[in-house]
């Protein structure tokens, strides 16, 4: 760049030399040239959190007459700019940064207050409208992100995560209404087992993520709790008493999620347990997906060599050098956001248990982390729902086929016969490649109609009254 694409501006440690038609500041070209470690930033779920906490204290400091309203007018129009995205690419700064987060928070107070002062009528650098004495007043970095992290992942959770939950939900429901007439072999060890119906299979998917839903519902209480007000350290210094209920108000009103005050802001801003169980959550679901994605990798695997159960949607060609070869990928790329999640969650936890005294310093982490299972999650179950599990079919004639060849429909022969006779007659049957109900007729253990009566597979599917005897 030559010297008039560059302007300068100032911060406590002097001055620095800005892109000129950048709306960031000193600190955040620091931050740029201190933390070239990942090339990750924030998204735009983080960087819309930090425009409403930042509009929210503006209206908070009008209201309490800290801040002149002109310059809150301004404030919260450039603010309303960063909560829709008009300025995403005014946030260069890598989520590696200092611990608190400072840089991300400094970066917002300094894009705000020159995009402001422009607003005003001022000129970009000038300071009219002050990044620390007027958009960040009232605040510390030390609170301001830890709501911004709050605000963000529960927005991710009420408005990504649970609706794409609720859409996966509801195509395993009707898969479950689908095949409920569906009476194929059960199994246990990957062997053979007693026969259920794939409807009851799938009841079992649908309630997995029924549970799943439940909760993560059951951490947004938590995660409602905002540490704006705390300060430095906790104890609110330079913050007006009646500051974070009213911040706390504004953000409701502008996420449409209730969210207040935190119970304690000593542990808010020193602690990030309810990051941490939040996440453990998003952990939990995860494992839910890739269990019901493998499960149904493996009914649908053949199509003729393998168990054939359901036929799956020909989303792709499956292999660059196998012609016709179709392969489950939606189901694979679920598998793989398990354990991209996994890892997350390893690293939320053990930054949840960390910092020092009375501050946790792994924030940006954390949010990254967070906001990145969340938006995974959303993603693949929305596929996944879609473009896999709405499309399954099942084979019909195949399950029946199967179920009739069990050896373990001899589990029914027990009140039967005992258990003695029932197991040499499901052991007579593999050995001489017969169906248990050929061998309990032909060693007169039972008559054809008893042994059609006590081995009817749909009937194995449901508990039925035993007798005394």
């Amino acid at each position: 760049m030559t010297d008039d694409e560059f302007r300068t501006e100032q911060d406590s440690l002097g001055e620095m030399q800005v892109p000129a038609d950048a709306y960031w500041g000193a600190q955040t070209q620091r931050a740029v040239e201190n933390f070239p470690i990942s090339d990750v930033t924030f998204g735009r779920r983080f960087v819309r959190a930090l425009g409403i906490v930042k509009k929210a204290a503006a209206l908070a400091n009008s209201d309490l007459e800290t801040v002149p309203d002109d310059k809150v007018e301004a404030i919260v129009e450039a603010a309303d700019e960063v909560i829709a995205g008009e300025h995403d690419d005014q946030f260069p700064v890598d989520v590696f940064q200092t611990g608190s987060g400072t840089s991300s928070n400094m970066n917002a107070n300094e894009v705000i207050a020159n995009r402001a002062t422009e607003i005003y009528g001022g000129e970009i650098g000038t300071r009219e409208i002050h990044p620390n004495d007027h958009v960040n007043f009232g605040q510390s970095s030390n609170d301001v992100i830890p709501t911004a992290m709050h605000v963000a992942s529960l927005e991710a959770v009420e408005n990504d995560v649970l609706p794409a939950l609720e859409t996966l939900r509801a195509a395993l429901e009707e898969k479950e209404a689908e095949f409920d007439d569906v009476v194929k072999t059960g199994r246990t060890h990957l062997q053979d087992a007693t026969p259920i119906r794939l409807g009851q299979e799938f009841s079992g998917y649908r309630a997995q993520i029924e549970k799943g839903i439940e909760r993560l519902e059951n951490t947004t209480d938590h995660l409602a709790e905002l540490a704006l007000g705390g300060t430095a350290v906790g104890t609110g210094l330079n913050t007006h008493p009646e500051f974070p209920e009213k911040a706390a108000e504004y953000i409701s009103d502008e996420t449409g999620i209730e969210f207040r005050e935190a119970d304690n802001h000593f542990e808010a801003q020193a602690a990030h347990d309810a990051m941490g169980e939040a996440h453990g959550a998003l952990e939990t679901v995860a494992g839910s997906l890739n269990k019901i994605a493998n499960d149904l990798r493996l009914l649908a695997s053949g199509p003729r060599n393998g168990l054939g159960e359901v036929d799956q949607p020909e989303n792709q060609p499956g292999s660059s050098i196998m012609p016709g070869k179709i392969n489950p990928v939606v189901a694979e790329a679920v598998n793989q956001v398990h354990k991209q999640v996994v890892g997350n969650d390893a690293a939320v936890s053990a930054g949840a248990a960390e910092g020092q005294i009375d501050l946790n310093l792994y924030k940006p982490v954390l949010a990254s982390n967070f906001l990145q299972s969340a938006r995974l999650i959303a993603n693949g179950s929305e596929a996944f729902a879609e473009k896999f599990v709405a499309k399954l079919e099942a084979d019909r004639e195949h399950c029946e086929n199967q179920v009739e060849q069990s050896m373990a429909l001899a589990t029914a022969l027990n009140p039967a016969i005992g258990y003695d006779k029932a197991s040499k007659v499901a052991k007579q049957a593999l050995a001489e490649d017969k169906t248990v109900k050929e061998v309990v007729v032909e060693e007169g253990y039972l008559s054809e109609e008893e042994a059609d009566e006590v081995l009817d597979p749909a009937a194995m599917t449901e508990r039925v009254i035993l007798g005394d005897d």
